[in-house]
Formats: structure tokens, C-alpha cells, sequence
């Protein structure tokens, strides 16, 4: 997250207790991977928190360490776990393989940055305040519009309503994120995209409130005269 070490921490805390109460009101194991999701953006920023505390201490290869970790999270996983989570929870068939077309962009875009999280030094530093990482690569609008995809435009597929408006706000934040800040646009976003995934516990939560609401007005007996 931007801005200090503590509101990393205090985001990373309150989305990791978030994401173990998502992870209870998974029903079926299909919706497990999808109810990881606020889990995983937790641990994320708690990461960023001690990338933060690094750079007030010196501890040069704790630095190094988590901000590959993070880089791991913000460029490799989310665009391969995103439609993966979101197609396994799917149930409608031609959703199904319309994730699968997108779990397939995420893959490709996934191990692209892997390569060069691998192969090239991954810098984190402050800029103004927020944290900047840079992680060199070609083809950025190409690479991008693969990432967004996989990321965004995969949920407006899906058949559930909190995962469609999940996608809509996600797309809306990268905008807000770049506008922001363009160099610190993965920090920003991450923590948009982390606070957004809030979402998926009132997916979970209220899943089956409209089926519930339908069986009451089935069960409510007819009037009759006296």
C-alpha cells in the first residue's frame, strides 16, 4: 500500500482477518480458491509494510527479499489466479470457457514478468509517498491489455453479480491508480484492488439471500376468509 508502513499493516491485518472469515463462508470447494482471494491481498500488504520498515532500517536484503515477494504477487500471481478462481467457482458452461480464454492471457502475461522478475533487478524506492517498483519489460500496452484482461474484464463473464461489480471497479481503479500516480501505479492499485476484494466476503455472505427472500414469498400462506 502507499503511504506509510503502518496503514500497510493495518490493511494487511484487517484484510487478513477478512480473508479467514471469507475463507468460513466458503460452502463448497469450488468457491474456495475465490474465497482466498482477500487472504491473499492481506498477506500482500503485509509485505509492503515491511518493505516500508526497510527503508527506515537498514536491512538491504530483507528489502530485496520482499520486494521480489511482492513483485511475485503484483505481476505473476494475481493475472494467473484471478480467472483461475473465478472460472473454477463458475457453473454455466460457456462462462466456464470464457474463463479458460482468459486464464489463458494471464498465463502468457504471468510468466512474461516472471521472466524478467527473474532475469532483471526489481528496484523498490520512494517517490514522494509512495513506494515505486521498477521491474523493466517490453511490449507495455500489449502486456497491459493482457493484464487487465485476465484481471478485470474475465469477471464481467462471470454469472454473479458482487464478481461482475468486483471487475467494473477493479477496471475504474486501475484508471484512478494511473492518474494518481503513474510511477506508483502498482502500489496504489494493489491497495484499491486489496480494499475491493471486500467484495467477494458479500458475494459469500449474501449468496443465497435472493433464493431466500423467493422461498419466503413461496411460503407465506394465501389469505383466506374467515
Amino acid at each position: 500500500m502507499c503511504f506509510s508502513a503502518t496503514a500497510s499493516f493495518i490493511a494487511g491485518t484487517a484484510l487478513s482477518v477478512v480473508g479467514v472469515a471469507t475463507l468460513r463462508k466458503a460452502e463448497t470447494r469450488t468457491e474456495l480458491p475465490f474465497a482466498m482471494i482477500p487472504l491473499l491481498f492481506g498477506i500482500q500488504q503485509l509485505i509492503e509494510g515491511v518493505i516500508w520498515l526497510t527503508f527506515s532500517y537498514e536491512a538491504p536484503l530483507l528489502k530485496q527479499t520482499m520486494t521480489y515477494l511482492y513483485s511475485g504477487f503484483s505481476h505473476v500471481l494475481w493475472p494467473i489466479y484471478v480467472p483461475l478462481a473465478m472460472g473454477i467457482l463458475e457453473a454455466v458452461r460457456w462462462r466456464k470457457r470464457a474463463f479458460f480464454a482468459f486464464e489463458v492471457a494471464g498465463v502468457a502475461v504471468g510468466l512474461y514478468l516472471l521472466y524478467f522478475i527473474v532475469t532483471r533487478p526489481v528496484v523498490a524506492e520512494v517517490i514522494g509517498r509512495n513506494i515505486v517498483y521498477t521491474s523493466p519489460h517490453f511490449y507495455g500496452l500489449v502486456v497491459i491489455s493482457f493484464y487487465l484482461a485476465a484481471t478485470c474484464v474475465s469477471c464481467f463473464f462471470s454469472s454473479h453479480g458482487f464478481v461482475r461489480l468486483f471487475g467494473v471497479l477493479a477496471l475504474l481503479a486501475f484508471i484512478a491508480a494511473y492518474l494518481f500516480s503513474a510511477l506508483a501505479l502498482i502500489s496504489v492499485w494493489c491497495f484499491f484492488a486489496a480494499i475491493l476484494s471486500l467484495l467477494i466476503y458479500m458475494h459469500l455472505r449474501f449468496r443465497n439471500l435472493g433464493g431466500f427472500q423467493k422461498k419466503l414469498r413461496f411460503r407465506q400462506p394465501s389469505s383466506a376468509l374467515p
